[in-house]
């Protein structure tokens, strides 16, 4: 395909706009097609802030309502919604994109049965960036946690049925799995990408080995996240002062992402710590023990950037991940990490940067602790900055899909 004397077109697809990880990578690379002289498109299905693209809605409450209906009672996430698929199809025709850009096509809010086999049936490239698991399994996002290798043969008898995206009743996790290796694989001239080596070795094992692939990291901004020098007056405002700060932060706290680890951590640490907890709900906020600052879930960036400078050391004890973008957001901030060997947490740290712990091991997380905390935290920053600036950088990443997008359209 040779793209000439005319302005290319990019249509991403997320199930949320410039929200969460997912929909500000969304977001970014927008900006960027806009930057080259693009026009640039997101549709989204669930909800969305400003953005610099044009937005499109995917249906509407009720879509929503009755996909979770249908996938919650009979275990079929992604099949519901074809109403609104089929609107999109439309807009997808009038808009007329060079390159539709895939993120996360679960959600409650998309029908990837009918969306795959309209894609199939054109000639544009088809980007798909994988940010979990769910495209290549019969059913869950992730199956780190319960350690469950039946993706890569069949997926049957789910052992994680009750998880997102959770069902009541059925496990169809056989007949879903039949269905996304037909049809995902439909599509000719399909790229997916891979955020982290670990997901990279997982396709490779998975149905969707056929198809092309290529490893880009998810970046950051570098200008928002980065060491900042006001870190007492930061601690100061959520009376810790001179404790030393354990930050922890993630969209949704849950026993796969450690809650349960982090309040048993409280208890093992020295008196003269603070554990600063953002992502919160108001339930989870109560039954917060001492020496633990509990912060609900914000849009603010610019006020989580300031929480990961002010912090002496991050952690993140989640059992299920891909590339966790807070352990990224930690690192520009200069501040060094704890994290589990979960994903492609291994792909973010250095034994310059923190530390890399196995899933469950509270001993380790707290000695990791213990050791920046008599290091000091100046000890770690400026190799965590340069990690960061070296791999991570937004500008450095969202190039590598735009270099892809060229090669595809041959400009």
């Amino acid at each position: 395909m040779q793209i000439k004397d005319k302005i290319p077109i990019l249509l991403q697809i997320n199930v949320v706009a410039n929200s969460g990880s997912t929909g500000h990578i969304a977001e970014e690379i927008g900006k960027l097609a806009i930057a080259s002289g693009w026009k640039s498109y997101i549709a989204y299905g669930r909800w969305a802030c400003p953005s610099q693209s044009k937005l499109i809605r995917i249906g509407d409450k009720f879509d929503l309502l009755f996909h979770f209906i249908k996938s919650y009672l009979f275990d079929c996430h992604g099949l519901g919604s074809t109403r609104a698929t089929r609107k999109l199809i439309n807009d997808i025709e009038e808009i007329a994109p060079d390159i539709i850009q895939l993120h996360n096509i679960h959600g409650y809010y998309l029908n990837y049965k009918v969306l795959f086999k309209y894609l199939s049936s054109k000639n544009t490239p088809v980007v798909w960036t994988l940010h979990d698991c769910w495209g290549l399994t019969g059913h869950c996002v992730h199956f780190q946690d319960i350690k469950c290798m039946k993706w890569q043969n069949q997926c049957v008898n789910c052992p994680n049925i009750t998880g997102y995206p959770k069902s009541l009743f059925w496990d169809n996790s056989a007949r879903n799995y039949f269905i996304k290796k037909t049809f995902f694989n439909k599509i000719n001239n399909l790229t997916i990408i891979t955020v982290c080596s670990w997901l990279d070795d997982i396709v490779n094992r998975s149905f969707l080995k056929q198809n092309k692939r290529q490893i880009i990291v998810n970046g950051i901004n570098l200008d928002i996240f980065s060491p900042l020098e006001d870190r007492k007056k930061i601690k100061e405002a959520l009376g810790i002062q001179s404790q030393f700060m354990i930050l922890a932060v993630a969209t949704v706290w849950n026993k796969a992402k450690g809650w349960n680890d982090i309040l048993r951590m409280s208890e093992l640490i020295n008196s003269d710590c603070t554990i600063v907890i953002v992502g919160l709900t108001s339930k989870q906020l109560k039954l917060l023990p001492k020496r633990v600052v509990g912060i609900t879930h914000t849009e603010n960036i610019l006020e989580l950037a300031k929480l990961y400078s002010a912090a002496d050391i991050f952690v993140n004890p989640t059992y299920q991940d891909t590339l966790p973008t807070v352990n990224i957001e930690a690192l520009a901030s200069g501040t060094p990490i704890a994290t589990y060997n979960t994903g492609g947490s291994a792909d973010v740290v250095d034994d310059k940067t923190g530390f890399i712990v196995r899933p469950g091991d509270l001993d380790a997380l707290v000695q990791a602790i213990n050791v920046v905390k008599e290091k000091g935290k100046d000890f770690y920053k400026e190799a965590c900055r340069n990690r960061a600036v070296k791999l991570f950088n937004k500008d450095d990443r969202y190039k590598d899909y735009f270099s892809l997008y060229n090669r595809l359209l041959q400009i």
